[in-house]
């Protein structure tokens, strides 16, 4: 119990201050439970820092997981990833509250119009970041090409990536057989969003708690890839949020330490209320406690399988096709004007240039939203 005690607070004590996106949650796990507390040797992290990248879910989140399981074991695992999200769980729930509150309110839509702006520099920042390290070479390129091609001509997030992941395995593996694969990637274009559709169906937790299982049992890579399943399933599909309410959840997301994926409890507030906050929560994170607890004991032997590295880059450069496409349609949505074009920009400077954490661009770009409302412009 003495040990459960320590892994809860020195996470809780984590998750307060883990701001700046999943780089910056590995790069402060590594020192703290490596360099100071010794926990486990930086070849073992470096390991199970790999090896969050052949199973969904959040991989910094998945990463105070093994570094509970590493101290304690099972218990140690639940939580470690327990606490590690609380922080930012509540506090999204908070603003998520505040939203439905104030957020219709003359005075607040300045502030979040300039948000939405700097939002999207910030996935558009993410995107670029992961397709440097994802797309390595012209067949990871045509993988990636290949998915935002299906997601554009209207096949679902979901299948889409599940094409990309094992056709681009099969090419990785097996160079000639790229045009064959190309082909049938194009063939698959054919079926239609309408296909894949359950439209307009009213919102019931059990219906929501399930969504956010199936997102959390298929999310690869960063937290960012969730944003193109919430806009293909609670907008397109469902109808139960807006594109402005999901680049709010999203700013909300970035604005909070932890965890990007604690955008799930915003939207689940403004689907369900709080009952709706702790089911969405719970759901999406709940297949990473799993993977993570069946993963850690084969850490040596998948990491050294030469097929499982193969569907990792697959599933890598596809993500980042199917990124682009979602960045490109909030980015309609969110920069709208003059002023939303100007705040893009700067949120671009600090973010490509000055280096700015993604707390203070988002701090920032609300500053310049209450600037304007009070001097009346625009």
């Amino acid at each position: 119990m003495g040990r459960l005690a320590e892994i809860s607070l020195a996470f809780l004590r984590v998750g307060l201050i883990a701001f700046g996106g999943p780089a910056a949650h590995l790069a402060l796990l590594e020192d703290e439970f490596v360099s100071r507390r010794g926990w486990l040797s930086r070849q073992r992290f470096l390991d199970l820092m790999g090896a969050t990248n052949l199973i969904p879910g959040p991989n910094s989140t998945e990463m105070t997981m093994h570094l509970g399981y590493e101290r304690a074991g099972a218990p140690g695992l639940f939580v470690a990833g327990t606490s590690f999200v609380l922080p930012a769980a509540l506090l999204t729930g908070v603003l998520a509250w505040c939203y439905l509150q104030f957020g219709t309110l003359p005075g607040a839509d300045p502030v979040l119009a300039s948000i939405r702006p700097a939002v999207i520099v910030v996935i558009l920042g993410a995107i670029w970041k992961l397709g440097r390290k994802a797309v390595t070479d012209w067949r990871l390129g045509a993988i990636a090409g290949g998915v935002a091609g299906l997601v554009w001509l209207g096949v679902g997030e979901v299948p889409a990536l599940v094409i990309g992941s094992i056709v681009g395995m099969l090419c990785l593996r097996v160079p000639h057989l790229l045009t064959s694969a190309i082909s049938m990637v194009a063939a698959l274009c054919l079926p239609t969003r309408a296909l894949l559709a359950a439209g307009g169906e009213s919102a019931d937790l059990a219906k929501l708690g399930l969504f956010f299982v199936k997102v959390g049992s298929v999310l690869y890579g960063s937290g960012y890839v969730l944003i193109a399943f919430l806009e293909g399933g609670l907008i397109d599909d469902y109808g139960w949020v807006t594109r402005q309410q999901l680049l709010d959840a999203i700013a909300a997301g970035q604005f909070t330490p932890g965890p990007v994926l604690t955008t799930a409890t915003f939207l689940g507030f403004l689907i369900g209320g709080p009952a709706g906050a702790a089911v969405a929560t719970l759901c999406i994170f709940l297949p990473a406690f799993v993977f993570v607890w069946i993963l850690n004991p084969l850490v040596r032997r998948l990491r050294k399988s030469p097929t499982s590295a193969a569907f990792l880059n697959a599933v890598n450069a596809s993500a980042v096709g199917l990124m682009a496409v979602v960045a490109i349609d909030l980015a309609n949505a969110a920069i709208s004007s003059g002023f939303a074009l100007a705040i893009a920009m700067a949120a671009a400077v600090a973010l490509f240039v000055a280096r700015w954490p993604v707390a203070w661009i988002v701090v920032a770009s609300a500053a310049l939203g209450l600037a304007s409302t009070a001097i009346g412009w625009p």
